[in-house]
């Protein structure tokens, strides 16, 4: 049986930056119309939190029975290194799927909208599709677009509406930029397993990419962000706070241009989502003020 310490490493918390920073954002635009509120706020990180660690474990799951992590440089995978049973992994995912809906119907109840629990579904079922089911899309290079409707649009958008009830241009042009941080999040991340992920047969955007336009795309993914939260400047002058990246932009940048491979990735993908969530925590600093 897989013990706690592992089951905390297959939930891979370095990916729930990717969670938070939506959220905050979402926040901080309500924020700057005046209408944030903490009880949906809470609700929405719990929603957001559960959906990634859901995504996570249905990913170790899917690919694990697909024999695609058999030979992955990484966090320990729970199905593929056998630590725990096939089963008991899929439960996990749906056990966190779960907790979204509960918290998901909760938080439409105290925002009055209910039409999101369509939302919602659409995004249990876009996070379980990712790499289940006989033809999952992230296998065909399509996982970034997911990512960036998902965890960038519909999170932000989504945070700042059920607080807000309007949709703001600083709310935009932030799930925009989280949006295409998280896709840089998973970008990296398949950057890393071209080698493996092009003998198992799995098209990510990186392996269609190829390694050198992966990695220019890469560094795109976490510089235009920098731009669009100086933009949301013209509504709320502190968002220029986010100016501040632009150092931890150029360290990450450095080893992508440098040709890291490997292992030597691992810590660019754990430096994004801590990249992610300094943009979530200045952009909603910035708005907020």
């Amino acid at each position: 049986m897989a013990t706690a310490a592992e089951w905390i490493s297959g939930a891979r918390p370095r990916t729930l930056p990717a969670a938070a920073a939506p959220v905050m954002v979402g926040t901080g635009a309500a924020a700057q119309v005046g209408s944030s509120a903490a009880l949906p706020a809470l609700l929405a990180l719990g929603v957001a939190l559960a959906l990634q660690v859901g995504v996570n474990f249905a990913n170790d799951y899917s690919d694990g029975v697909r024999g695609t992590d058999l030979d992955r440089v990484g966090p320990m995978r729970l199905t593929a290194s056998g630590a725990a049973a096939p089963r008991a992994v899929k439960t996990a995912a749906f056990v966190a799927f779960g907790v979204a809906a509960v918290l998901g119907l909760v938080l439409c109840a105290v925002s009055g909208h209910w039409w999101l629990l369509a939302v919602g579904a659409v995004s249990v079922v876009a996070a379980w599709y990712y790499t289940g089911g006989r033809t999952p899309y992230g296998y065909r290079g399509l996982g970034e677009i997911a990512v960036f409707v998902f965890f960038g649009l519909v999170a932000v958008l989504g945070t700042t509406y059920t607080q807000a009830d309007t949709i703001t241009w600083p709310a935009v042009l932030g799930a925009v930029g989280v949006g295409l941080i998280a896709c840089a999040l998973l970008m990296v991340n398949n950057l890393r397993d071209i080698p493996t992920d092009v003998l198992a047969g799995k098209r990510t955007l990186a392996v269609r990419l190829g390694d050198y336009r992966a990695r220019r795309v890469y560094i795109a993914m976490i510089w235009v962000p920098v731009l669009l939260g100086a933009v949301c400047a013209f509504w709320a002058p502190w968002s220029l706070v986010v100016l501040l990246l632009l150092g931890p932009a150029a360290l990450l940048s450095i080893p992508i241009l440098a040709g890291a491979r490997g292992k030597l990735l691992v810590p660019v993908l754990a430096g994004t989502g801590l990249y992610e969530l300094g943009y979530g925590l200045l952009l909603w600093f910035g708005l907020s003020l």
